[in-house]
């Protein structure tokens, strides 16, 4: 079944006659005075959702150093100032401080324009108020956020609840609560008997909440809870308050992200001791090797990670919201949505538009009739005009829209609507010719409503009636809202009909509606599909109807599973079920919750699509949650990422997106750390077997500084094709695998330049060889081992490391760093040792195919 708003403590919920809760609220038909609403404003606040607090620049700043490799950079930092290794100091100060700076940037950019969604579907009430005690009341239109308890509002058809209302009066009232508790079809509301109320456990049909909208009719009603106060602020039991993302735990980017730290932690609190204590024991050198063993733990960090992971994803994020199409409310979100594999989705209102349409219209042996929709349209048409109904109901406006021509040829001449209690509805029409022949007029009375309703006012035998309702009971279990139609012929007479005429019917079929799909559900459903994502259905609907959405657009239904089912079965059991479930129907929001818990165990990052209250729990348990601007506003601020439409391709658009980013993310961990770790690899050996330093703590990081601006370019790299094609995770196991074999490749080319510089070169004229080396492997590294095909800004950025590594030895900057010029004929066997390691390069890279194209491979 689908939640319930609960009770609350406001006046007017708990209970009571309407006089009673009036006088609770100190207020009256009649409305507040002026004067009293502005002091209950200042009293209650403003009638906001009470997430939309903004964030301070601070706090923003602080979040940015809660990031573990910005811990990392720290730690180093502190190092190196104890060594009095002011340079690497300030450095590491200048990174962290714009990768902090980046973060808080593109956060504020988000909650920007969150906060621009937010004034795109602000509005305003229809309020009755005085301007004195004596004062008649006057109806205007008053800001949402102006509202306060005690307030007399007015609703017509199409307006949002504004607030949690107690309604006073009403005229056919129908209100839509499918963002509230999931049904797609409209409730009917009734003001309670003023002389009686409706206490806690009732059908509380005597309240509106926020978050709701009129379907049809029209009512006045008091307003009993704004703010946080209301059912929508509240959302679900157990749901946190506000933001519903605090207390969520850490997403596969987090984990990723701090299992990659903490592997580089543990090996750079190995490497720093073993080379003090092997040039202790080898070379005798002690802790004068500081700052060298320093320098390598420098070296093995990825210094820029933080800036590139900011800058990836904030220009991803950027880029989408440059279109106004998707905002992107927390950064590492993006890369979360770009590995989900599994998207959890709400039927109504994201895959349907939540409005009914045509499906069939068939005469009791179920062939199709064209008939039945006319007699059936006929009824719509003339209920609407003759019982003065303000809209017509979602169902009647289905029929019309299919046969828009029906009914015209009749003239009207009373009508029974549907009511309190009542399920079906009676048009009396006539010919007009039959007005010239009074003693032959004849009136049609056209009756429409629920089978069993219509049924039983059918001149049927019982083995009829239980046929025709086994063909109503088949057609709603394939998903369909099924009406019938009857009609019989009766003398025209000048009396008002009544109820006590709809006897002896003529049956004439069944006509049976769906929800309208969103126009764009089917392509996004099949971009998802060629994506690698697998998209799962939880609704509270009917399991027919959700099976007959699916297959209306394109997705295999299979066996839908209802909740009763998830109830009976374990977390472990649950899990393995989930797997293989395409529908989930009947579900509350705890089983939304639950499911999507289930899938997050089986090893599945898992997104959730929806834009309800009782999608909040979901959003909440999701790895990502995914919202559309017009969700109610609690959801929105639960959501990561915000759809400024629901045109649901553009969710394709996000998902390409943060998988591009991930990979240039992968990228420069692959070439970075497979670079570090043969340096460092090559550091250690030379360090044990040169009677020497190979290189001195200086030159070391003014080439991690040189290696560390280019690779800045790899966050505004574009990937290859295949980049999007698959879901991206960072796995540190798979880079560690990466990063090991390239490593150990580059570790040989740096001995095999030892080899070459100890025949060709001196101590100071080393140290300048490797650095060459080591700047030109590094821009070859870049080259062969990003995805993309167009170098772009990466081809830039190795063409200055290349310009750098082969200058700066000559130039005075090398003189000052003790470095010397290189003999001609080093670089002519440098230049043999580049293409064996290219070579190389190349053919390892053709064997990794699968670790360049996506970030996910294992």
């Amino acid at each position: 079944m689908a939640w319930a708003p609960e009770a609350r403590t406001a006046p007017g919920e708990g209970g009571g006659t309407t006089l009673e809760v009036l006088r609770a609220l100190a207020s009256g038909p009649r409305g507040l005075v002026e004067a009293e609403a502005e002091a209950r404003l200042l009293r209650h606040g403003g009638n906001v959702f009470p997430g939309h607090r903004p964030v301070s620049w601070p706090r923003r700043l602080a979040r940015g150093l809660r990031d573990p490799f910005t811990a990392v950079l720290l730690g180093l930092g502190v190092v190196s100032a104890g060594t009095a290794a002011w340079g690497t100091t300030c450095v590491i100060a200048v990174l962290v401080a714009v990768s902090c700076a980046l973060r808080a940037t593109g956060e504020h950019r988000a909650d920007r324009s969150a906060a621009t969604l937010r004034d795109l579907v602000a509005a305003t009430a229809t309020v009755r108020r005085r301007a004195s005690e004596d004062a008649p009341p006057a109806t205007r239109e008053l800001p949402v956020a102006e509202l306060v308890p005690g307030d007399v509002v007015l609703l017509a058809p199409g307006d949002l609840v504004p607030a949690d209302l107690r309604l006073l009066r009403t005229t056919g009232l129908t209100v839509h609560e499918s963002a509230l508790t999931g049904e797609s079809a409209p409730v009917a509301k009734s003001a309670p008997d003023r002389a009686s109320g409706d206490g806690p456990g009732g059908d509380r049909r005597h309240l509106c909440f926020q978050g709701s909208s009129v379907a049809s009719g029209t009512a006045s009603a008091v307003v009993v809870a704004t703010g946080r106060r209301t059912v929508l602020s509240g959302a679900l039991p157990g749901a946190p308050p506000g933001n519903g993302r605090r207390g969520r735990s850490t997403g596969p980017f987090e984990r990723s992200v701090n299992g990659i730290a903490w592997m580089l932690i543990r090996f750079m609190l190995l490497i720093a001791p073993v080379v003090l204590v092997a040039d202790a024991l080898l070379r005798g050198r002690g802790l004068q090797t500081l700052p060298f063993a320093v320098a390598v733990a420098v070296g093995l960090t990825p210094e820029m990670l933080p800036v590139i992971v900011t800058t990836a994803l904030a220009r991803g994020a950027a880029l989408l919201a440059r279109d106004g199409e998707v905002i992107v409310r927390r950064l590492p979100a993006l890369h979360d949505l770009g590995a989900a594999d599994v998207l959890c989705v709400d039927k109504t209102g994201t895959l349907t538009e939540d409005r009914p349409v045509l499906a069939r219209a068939v005469d009791g042996d179920g062939h199709e009739d064209p008939a039945v929709l006319h007699w059936a349209a006929v009824n719509a048409l003339w209920t609407l005009h003759l019982a003065e109904l303000p809209v017509p109901d979602a169902l009647d406006d289905a029929l019309l829209d299919a046969d828009a021509t029906a009914g015209e040829e009749y003239e009207g001449v009373d009508a029974l609507p549907c009511g309190p209690g009542r399920r079906l509805s009676t048009a009396v029409v006539r010919r007009p010719g039959d007005a010239r022949f009074a003693l032959a007029r004849t009136h049609t009375l056209v009756v429409k409503g629920a089978p069993e309703d219509v049924l039983e006012r059918c001149a049927l035998d019982p083995a009829g009636r239980e046929r025709l309702a086994r063909r109503a009971a088949a057609l709603a279990g394939d998903g369909l809202r099924v009406l019938a139609v009857a009609r019989a012929e009766r003398p025209a007479r000048e009396r008002p009909y009544t109820d006590a005429d709809e006897h002896d019917l003529t049956f004439t079929g069944f006509v049976g509606l769906s929800d309208a799909p969103a126009p764009t559900a089917a392509r996004a459903l099949t971009a998802l599909a060629r994506r690698g994502v697998t998209v799962k259905v939880l609704t509270g609907d009917h399991p027919g109807t959700a099976a007959r959405v699916c297959r209306e657009l394109g997705l295999a239904p299979g066996t839908p599973v209802t909740a009763d089912r998830v109830d009976a079965l374990d977390d472990a059991a649950l899990t393995r079920l989930a797997a293989g479930t395409t529908v989930f129907a009947r579900c509350t929001p705890a089983h939304k919750a639950r499911i999507v818990r289930a899938l997050r165990a089986g090893g599945h990052t898992t997104g959730f699509l929806g834009d309800g209250v009782n999608d909040l729990a979901a959003l909440h348990a999701a790895d990502v949650g995914v919202c559309p601007r017009d969700g109610v506003d609690v959801a929105r601020e639960a959501a990561d990422v915000v759809l400024a439409s629901k045109d649901l391709t553009a969710l394709d658009r996000a998902i390409v997106t943060g998988r591009r980013a991930t990979a240039n993310i992968t990228t420069y961990l692959r070439i970075t750390l497979s670079s570090n770790f043969g340096n460092v690899v090559a550091m250690l050996v030379a360090g044990l077997m040169l009677p020497f330093l190979p290189m001195f703590p200086a030159q070391v990081l003014v080439q991690n500084l040189f290696f560390d601006a280019a690779q800045l370019a790899l966050a505004f790299d574009r990937p290859g094709p295949g980049a999007g094609s698959r879901p991206a995770v960072l796995r540190p196991r798979a880079l560690l695998r990466f990063v090991t074999g390239f490593g150990l490749l580059n570790a040989a080319a740096d001995l095999a330049t030892f080899a070459v510089l100890l025949g060709a070169a001196g101590e100071a004229a080393f140290s300048a060889g490797w650095f060459t080396e080591n700047l030109l492997t590094q821009a070859m590294v870049m080259l062969l081992l990003r995805s993309g095909r167009v170098p772009g800004p990466v081809g830039v950025a190795v063409g200055g490391l290349a310009v750098a590594g082969l200058l700066l030895p000559l130039s005075p900057l090398g003189a000052a760093l003790s470095m010397s010029p290189l003999p001609p004929a080093y670089y002519g066997l440098l230049g043999v040792v580049l293409g064996l390691y290219g070579a190389a390069l190349a053919v390892a890279r053709r064997r990794n195919r699968g670790l360049n194209v996506s970030p996910s491979g294992d």
